[in-house]
């Protein structure tokens, strides 16, 4: 009992110590956001959570859809049927890059309309996998300096989630939005 509490204890602090997301905002050569996260899986096991409808349901929502070709979605649908996020797949090089025009959060609506280009990087590192997201496209005006800064934690919110499945296993719903809320 004392080992496997010794056990528990050594894993979270590792865990714990694990370093977050780095988030850089670009002002220039071009207005970007870029993350950057090491997810504690092989490239092809992250990919897979990452461009498959049922990898997707197990980290970012329940019922998320991926059609993997150009001009397919990439779509999560949040409880209560309201909220979408994701964004329409422009490319994708297997299990090395992934670019979509994204959908801002429906708080931003002309963002949401013209979209931002988000590309998703998969970088082998050992048996873990680098993922950076580079998101360009940004305009001028106050919506879209709200919606960067908005986003430079809602994305690397995004990321942290991505690590959290490959560290503690696929996310069970009805523990993370409490029961009856995933039909």
């Amino acid at each position: 009992m004392r080992s496997t509490i010794l056990l528990l204890f050594t894993a979270a602090a590792a865990l714990a110590q694990m370093p977050a997301v780095k988030v850089i905002k670009k002002s220039e050569p071009v207005k970007a956001l870029v993350f950057e996260i090491v997810v504690p899986a092989q490239r092809a096991e992250v990919w897979r959570a990452f461009t498959t409808s049922e990898g997707l349901s197990t980290w970012l929502t329940p019922g998320a859809t991926v059609d993997l070709r150009n001009g397919g979605e990439w779509t999560a649908r949040f409880p209560g049927g309201k909220s979408t996020g994701g964004g329409t797949i422009m490319s994708f090089v297997p299990q090395e890059e992934l670019v979509m025009l994204a959908m801002a959060p429906e708080k931003f609506p002309t963002v949401r309309a013209e979209r931002t280009t988000a590309k998703f990087q998969f970088e082998a590192r050992g048996d873990a996998t680098l993922v950076r997201l580079v998101q360009t496209g940004w305009k001028s005006g106050k919506e879209w300096d709200d919606a960067y800064d908005y986003l430079a934690s809602g994305n690397a919110q995004l990321l942290t989630t991505l690590k959290r499945r490959f560290v503690d296993g696929p996310f069970d719903w009805n523990k993370e939005w409490g029961p009856g809320t995933v039909k």
